[in-house]
């Protein structure tokens, strides 16, 4: 019926009509997949915080490396949250963090916090907490002494704004809730993971390896999520690689490949909703095309836009409110506030032999390949590195990667039309794996072994080929060396029980058996089920290697078959560093190689064969609807924990200098083209004095006519790095160095670079500034 017969209507019909063809305009803009999004059984809710830690002074978790403190922003951490529940029925809420993994202290202290504003909605039991395992996150937020020894003990700092966000990602995502529909799709991913320990790996069985065909795994799993007014407000996915595309060097905070993955996407969605093509992909500088470009041309007249920008010379940095900082946030400009923000999250699967430096790894030295067995150069661990896709550029390999994993989830998400549909459920327990007893069939028939108390081996001390060790050790160490035993023995000495029970991981430091001055490894971990209809993830608080994770996905997915309640049609997720951390988990076959992550399988060369064990009890408990005994709590350490990082005293600058006073500033009459970089250095404060949550501390601004300076780009992007630096350790003077890479996809105009930050005077009182540089052209 074309509109010239509404005329002819009633005014109801006239109404109705204009309304479904609405609806259809709406359908078609919003959704490159037409697909009919009804007869939703679910309410859906997603939520996401900033939870960007201490940009100064805080080692970063994940190399151990003691030189990696961080000093600066490469973009935003966050922690995404989704809610799925039945109308009066149960729920489960999944928060992904962009962080090295989940902590049993940080969650021990969010579900305190959720009982307290929901009651019983909300327990450690229907709640899992996933880390995307970036290495270049502020640490210091974990409660066993193992983890904190680089970050100088327990920062506090670190811990609250983690457990801040993910309380306020999960009410985001309760007051989201809505009716909606969830929708599952996967596909192949060939080119973002390789196995950094082959020789491992070419340990299991051979009729195993010939069961699959590459030796990591390559499917990337995906739910959408689609509210029934909004449409699309979400997607979650599941993809193994290490977040070490970012080096043991880098000392900017960054979400890595998975958080620029997410970062990529979300913009992506926005740019598309908004009306603009739809296209997935970057310029030609690789970065990606943002919705903050949002300042048409004024002109072409270059000489007109230089008088414009001489017009604005760099003022005194002056005092500011810290609102300013959030109000100028580009992001947060952009979000509607009666529409649920598009969240989407990149997960953390079974990753612990998968490198996203896909190159392979090479001898700094000579430029060869490392050797096979031992990753060493010439007998040293130190020089053998993995490359990633744009070396030698690590920043070029974190969006390449990033990228890979993006377009495979947006395609996934145009595609996705399995409807997600049935019962909401969860099991969790937590077990002794100190002690665990595991059932094990050994030749045909059943034999009884134990787990171990928690042990390093000395292969752990030699790193990986994302971020090699020191000294003299080796991946494939399972003899150890004199010296270092000696050492080790000041410490603990294991004794012969434990030393027979790891075989044959050499002992290196005996965590499990440490207590002073208080756990120096966990004990007792937490294990975890999720059901979402005919989709199951599987919560697991450590790394599992490729074949681990494949071993512990069809253990689970077996039981789960028999059922007519599930059938054949099962998607099965191993979401990985969940709920606490306890380093590793090989097969018992790459155990006895003792590689890197051999040697970091704590609980000694049965421990897969437990979590199978348990994973399977967890799951028929599901199937038969009957509980599972909680098991033994957990220490909470909160009180024990002991930090050695020096407050913040004062900050200063020069007589005569503000805080935000430019210090290296743009040449006047400056003209800067599409891919060049600007850089710009002011005088600042330690960043420890406010994180500038959901703020940011640089931003660049474009000028709309001739007064108005709009938000383009903040900490929050790729292409913009704020750098923090002091002249010496102890002085009390800061610099902050912006620069602005700028994207093929920015607007030609008038720009100026600003700085926002925050000072401590002696007293202790916090006082924030601003300063901005000279205005300078951005041309053709």
């Amino acid at each position: 019926m074309g509109f010239s017969s509404l005329s002819h209507l009633n005014g109801w019909w006239a109404c109705t009509a204009l309304r479904v063809l609405t609806l259809i305009a709406l359908l078609l803009v919003m959704k490159s997949d037409i697909v009919v999004y009804s007869d939703s059984d679910y309410l859906i809710g997603l939520g996401s915080y900033d939870i960007t830690g201490p940009a100064a002074d805080v080692n970063m978790e994940g190399y151990s490396n003691m030189d990696q403190v961080a000093s600066g922003i490469h973009f935003r951490l966050r922690a995404r949250a989704f809610i799925v529940a039945e109308p009066n029925g149960k729920r489960v809420a999944f928060v992904n963090l962009d962080a090295c993994m989940a902590s049993q202290l940080v969650k021990i202290k969010v579900i305190e916090r959720l009982n307290a504003r929901y009651g019983d909605l909300y327990t450690e039991k229907n709640v899992a907490i996933s880390g995307i395992h970036t290495h270049a996150g502020p640490g210091g937020y974990l409660q066993y002494v193992v983890y904190l020894v680089t970050s100088l003990g327990f920062v506090r700092q670190s811990f609250d704004v983690i457990v801040d966000g993910i309380e306020k990602s999960i009410i985001q995502a309760h007051e989201n809730l809505r009716p909606g529909s969830i929708f599952v799709n996967k596909g192949e991913l060939l080119d973002a993971g390789a196995n950094r320990s082959p020789s491992a790996y070419l340990n299991n069985p051979a009729a195993e390896r010939s069961k699959y065909k590459y030796n990591v795994d390559k499917e990337m799993t995906l739910l959408k999520f689609v509210d029934d007014q909004w449409g699309p407000v979400g997607s979650f996915n599941w993809f193994a690689t290490h977040g070490t595309s970012m080096s043991r060097t880098n000392l900017l905070i960054s979400g890595d490949n998975k958080g620029a993955a997410a970062r990529f996407m979300e913009d992506w969605f926005e740019h598309q909703s908004s009306g603009r093509k739809a296209t997935v992909g970057f310029e030609d500088d690789g970065h990606p095309r943002r919705i903050s470009n949002i300042i048409p041309s004024p002109h072409d007249n270059h000489h007109e836009l230089l008088e414009l920008a001489a017009s604005f010379q760099s003022p005194p940095g002056r005092p500011a409110i810290r609102a300013s900082s959030v109000a100028r946030r580009v992001r947060g400009a952009l979000w509607q506030v009666d529409k649920p923000r598009f969240v989407s999250a990149f997960c953390q699967s079974n990753c612990g032999d998968v490198s996203p430096n896909v190159l392979g790894a090479f001898c700094i030295d000579t430029g060869l390949r490392c050797d096979f067995n031992h990753s060493t150069c010439g007998g040293k661990n130190e020089l053998c590195y993995g490359r990633g896709p744009g070396y030698p550029d690590e920043f070029e390999s974190t969006r390449i990667i990033g990228e890979r994993q993006f377009r495979k989830a947006v395609d996934l998400f145009n595609g996705a039309s399995e409807q997600i549909k049935g019962k909401i459920d969860f099991r969790h327990a937590f077990l002794d794996f100190s002690q665990l007893e595991v059932t094990i069939n050994k030749g045909g028939t059943s034999e009884t072994v134990k787990t171990c108390p928690a042990a390093m081996g000395f292969a752990f001390a030699a790193g990986t080929t994302d971020g090699p060790g020191a000294f003299d050790f080796k991946q494939g160490d399972d003899k150890g060396n004199p010296f270092w035993k000696l050492v080790r023995n000041l410490l603990k000495t294991p004794t012969s029980e434990q030393v027979k029970c790891q075989q044959p991981k050499p002992i290196l430091l005996d965590t499990g058996e440490m207590k002073m001055p208080y756990d120096w490894a966990p004990s007792v971990l937490p294990i975890q089920i999720f059901r979402i209809g005919q989709f199951v993830i599987l919560s697991v608080p450590a790394e599992f290697t490729t074949m681990a994770g494949r071993r512990l996905r069809d253990a689970v997915r077996t039981v789960l078959s028999n059922s007519k309640d599930f059938g054949a049609n099962i998607h099965v997720v191993i979401a990985g560093l969940t709920n606490t951390y306890s380093q590793y988990v090989t097969t018992f076959e790459e155990y006895q190689a003792q590689r890197y992550e051999g040697a970091s399988t704590l609980y000694g060369p049965h421990t897969l064969s437990a979590y199978i064990q348990e994973f399977q009890k967890l799951a028929n408990a599901l199937l038969r609807g009957q509980p599972v005994e909680p098991g033994p709590q957990p220490p909470n350490l909160l009180e024990k924990q002991i930090s050695l990082l020096p407050p913040v005293v004062v900050d200063g600058t020069p007589l005569g200098v503000n805080f935000g006073d430019v210090i290296t500033d743009i040449p006047k009459n400056s003209t800067f083209r599409r891919g060049e970089m600007v850089s710009v250095k002011f005088w600042s404060a330690c960043p420890r004095n406010d994180l500038m949550t959901e703020g940011t501390f640089a931003l660049v601004e474009v000028l709309q006519d001739k007064d108005n300076w709009v938000p383009a780009y903040d900490d929050d992007d790729f292409c913009l790095r704020f750098k923090w630096s002091r002249p010496s350790r102890f002085s009390l003077r800061s610099e902050a160095t912006i620069e602005w890479r700028i994207p093929q996809s920015a607007s030609l105009g008038v720009y100026r670079i600003r700085h926002f930050g925050a000072s401590k005077s002696l007293l202790g009182s916090i006082r924030h500034f601003t300063g901005s540089s000279s205005a300078f052209v951005l041309a053709a």
